[in-house]
């Protein structure tokens, strides 16, 4: 990958309105050598609008939702950026200032798919840290991508399923096994970076902040079960496997799925669970 092209930066955003100005203005904006996106999805509001008052900002405004397909289609089709690297943070993620230039040379040093940073508040804060360098972790709200790590997926039409909850397990997998199966699993091939960061809104006890976790709770169950599915996959046949919608696999593997016993998941599964049952139909 040449050293010519710029690294490029896409923020992932879904009516992040009230965030998004933030989240742009912890990036290196005036900086050479950034191609900065940002990845409007499925928006009702007007974060758009916002994203397009800043200079040298290219805005990608698409109606349908899902931040998997919105992936899939800035990496593969809208036209498939030329770019060095590549960085992915989420609209409502504000960035350490050295973040972005750390994981890239953590990249640049070689022998690593991917780099990932590190969340800097919330109430668990410190055992997420711990557990990332424990198992090289990779949380979506901010990691980078080797520039031929993409090539290769390009290459291959190695796309993350459309409707996937949740983009960051999947593409650590994927890293770490080099994209092959479970059998070429390597976990060096993701990076912690010490000097990458993040800051996120932590939940309030407001009725909205409370509907929201709801609805994020509800969308952990699913991705627990598709999860299964993806390992499954990743076990055997390997990533070309991958279908371009994992409810088509869903009546194969409902038989097998049952809510959890923990009574903090129990009813978010159920609710998964129908919701699968659903999309099967």
């Amino acid at each position: 990958m040449s050293d010519n092209l710029p690294v490029a930066i896409a923020v992932m955003a879904h009516n992040e309105e009230q965030r998004i100005a933030r989240c742009l203005e912890s990036l290196p904006l005036s900086e050479a050598g950034y191609d900065i996106h940002v990845v409007v999805n499925g928006t009702t509001d007007r974060t758009a609008q916002i994203a397009r008052n800043y200079d040298g900002v290219t805005v990608h405004d698409w109606e349908q939702g899902g931040k998997s397909r919105s992936w899939n289609r800035f990496v593969f089709d809208d036209p498939a950026p030329a770019a060095r690297h590549f960085v992915f943070l989420d609209g409502d993620a504000q960035v350490w200032p050295g973040s972005i230039s750390a994981l890239v040379k953590r990249l640049n040093e070689g022998e690593v798919n991917a780099a990932s940073a590190f969340p800097s508040n919330g109430r668990r804060v410190e055992a997420y840290r711990e557990q990332m360098r424990r198992e090289h972790g990779l949380f979506g709200d901010l990691y980078a991508l080797h520039g031929d790590f993409v090539a290769r997926m390009r290459e291959q039409d190695i796309r993350l399923p459309n409707d996937l909850i949740g983009d960051d397990g999947l593409l650590c997998a994927l890293a770490k096994t080099d994209l092959g199966n479970e059998d070429d699993w390597q976990d060096q091939r993701v990076a912690t970076v010490e000097g990458a960061s993040f800051l996120c809104d932590p939940v309030q006890l407001t009725p909205g902040d409370l509907l929201l976790q709801a609805r994020r709770m509800r969308n952990y169950s699913l991705r627990h079960f598709q999860n299964r599915i993806v390992s499954d996959i990743m076990r055997g046949p390997g990533p070309t496997a991958l279908p371009d919608r994992l409810a088509t696999l869903y009546p194969r593997y409902l038989t097998q799925f049952r809510s959890r016993r923990d009574p903090r998941l129990w009813w978010f599964d159920r609710q998964a669970l129908a919701a699968m049952a659903r999309a099967a139909e």
